[in-house]
């Protein structure tokens, strides 16, 4: 059995059974990804996937099996070679780092800041996507660490490490009425109209079951993975904005009032997640240590809720 037959089989699986397009990511002739196929089942013993014909549908059970001890192994493979790299070059390197739109636009930057100054050798490389997609990634092994707070927990595969935690608050226009009830309630959100981030992002589900358990349900007009495109639709009078505290910045969003709303929601956790088994490189671990370092203010996980 070698490596590239294991290789070939792993990247026909995330390549939706395309031979084709497995070929090309490996950059190998589509009669070589067949031929490392039947070399690989031959050698077994026995078939790996569902056909049809000559087409390649899914996995059978052996396959489900296979695939996870193969993924494990190109893993492995990956970790002797990480180890010779932080010892020869360990200044030096590609870090790959996946996020959520709010992560990347506003707490990305101070990190990248900071570490990049300590490591001018290391290419960054951020990706952008939701927090499914972003699992997918870290379990491909697409990225090195994917930071976001929703879905990443319960994943056998992932080690998920707790960061920073974080509420919602209220923008809207100087002068809206909403501004000038208190205390603020889930009711009185309720009687206005609402943008905020769409189902799967930034903490939407836990902010929807607050409402629900109340009985309540919000008048959403508008939802959005952008929290600027959320902005810019609460300064055009569509509604008030329920957003990530973090995302409100003073100085850019001055003629935005704001109003904390940690008093009404439950607080949200965001995590680094990699894959369990992966040997994390100097450079990547310190990447870990800095986004909590720069993050520390914004809410350090265990703490009771701020005030204020």
């Amino acid at each position: 059995m070698e490596l590239r037959q294991l290789r070939s089989f792993v990247t026909l699986v995330e390549s939706d059974f395309n031979v084709s397009q497995a070929a090309e990511r490996l950059h190998l002739v589509q009669p070589a990804v067949s031929q490392h196929l039947r070399q690989l089942e031959d050698e077994l013993g026995v078939r790996l996937f569902r056909r049809r014909g000559k087409r390649l549908l899914g996995l059978n059970e052996v396959g489900d099996k296979v695939l996870a001890y193969a993924r494990a192994a190109l893993t492995a493979t990956g970790n002797i070679a990480a180890v010779g790299k932080d010892h020869a070059q360990e200044q030096t390197g590609v870090l790959r780092v996946a996020a959520t739109h709010t992560q990347a636009r506003y707490v990305l930057p101070s990190v990248v800041r900071r570490f990049s100054a300590e490591y001018p050798g290391v290419a960054l490389e951020i990706h952008q996507g939701t927090p499914a997609q972003l699992i997918d990634m870290v379990v491909r092994d697409g990225v090195d660490l994917a930071v976001c707070t929703e879905g990443l927990d319960p994943h056998p595969a992932l080690l998920a490490v707790p960061c920073y935690r974080w509420n919602r608050c209220l923008v809207a226009p100087e002068g809206h009425p909403v501004l000038a009830c208190k205390p603020l309630t889930l009711d009185v959100l309720c009687a206005y109209p609402v943008i905020t981030y769409v189902f799967g992002f930034t903490g939407r589900g836990n902010m929807s079951d607050t409402f629900s358990r109340e009985g309540l349900r919000p008048h959403v007009v508008l939802g959005a993975v952008d929290t600027d495109v959320i902005k810019t639709y609460v300064r055009e009078g569509l509604g008030i904005g329920i957003i990530a505290d973090m995302a409100y910045q003073p100085d850019h969003d001055a003629d935005l009032a704001r109003r904390d709303l940690s008093h009404l929601f439950p607080w949200e956790v965001t995590k680094i997640a990699h894959l369990r088994n992966k040997y994390l490189r100097g450079f990547q671990q310190r990447f870990i240590d800095v986004f909590q370092a720069e993050t520390a203010g914004l809410g350090q996980v265990g703490r009771g809720p701020k005030t204020g």
